[in-house]
């Protein structure tokens, strides 16, 4: 912003234009190669210590959309939405780092020497702390979903964050393993009409202190 006056361009419109999603059009799909790069955008959200903790399971089929909406509420989205993703965080395991950061090695970006000076401090923060290490797979999961979010709408595609699910089946039904956990679902595909445009939200005053 320059004296209050806000700045606009694409990313910001694409930002401030998005709203939730509660009607999709059943018959317009995505190609697996739409989502793999829903998915790529989404892993380039930052991580901790580059743990890049995450997994996601893209439910895509009639067979698979029909296992998972009775799971999920019952919510037509499931079924209607080219595809509903299950975002998995995974629990911060310090043991990662060394494998995570090869490739930054690697590509010249950082200094051999100093990944100890990143899997150490990993350990001491998750290493004795579970909840500190499923805070994180949360974490991680929603900057990741988060991506994918945006880049859906500047697709001209719509999405659905979604918590209403039972989690003890979805971590069964797809087979997760006991380091993840479902942080949400959401769905991405082309909308109908009838959604609502985006919603008012707080004041800034109500929301922010500058200190």
């Amino acid at each position: 912003m320059t004296d209050g006056i806000a700045m606009t361009n694409a990313i910001i419109d694409t930002i401030v234009s998005r709203s939730t999603t509660k009607y999709y059009d059943p018959a317009v799909p995505l190609s697996d190669d739409q989502i793999r790069e829903l998915v790529r955008i989404g892993t380039t959200a930052p991580t901790s210590f580059h743990l890049q903790n995450w997994r996601f399971i893209a439910v895509r089929t009639p067979e698979a959309k029909a296992r998972l909406r009775p799971i999920a509420w019952n919510q037509p989205a499931i079924t209607d939405a080219a595809v509903t993703f299950i975002v998995c965080g995974q629990l911060a395991n310090s043991g990662v780092v060394p494998e995570r950061l090869a490739p930054v090695v690697e590509a010249g970006i950082m200094p051999a020497k100093l990944v100890p000076d990143w899997e150490i401090p990993a350990r001491g923060l998750y290493g004795e702390y579970p909840q500190r290490q499923r805070d994180e797979a949360v974490r991680t999961g929603t900057f990741g979903a988060a991506a994918m979010i945006y880049a859906a709408r500047s697709l001209g595609l719509g999405s659905t964050p979604m918590i209403g699910f039972d989690p003890e089946a979805v971590h069964r039904e797809f087979g997760l393993a006991d380091d993840e956990v479902p942080v949400m679902l959401l769905c991405i595909g082309t909308e109908r009409s009838g959604n609502w445009p985006q919603k008012p939200r707080r004041p800034l005053a109500e929301v922010l202190d500058l200190v």
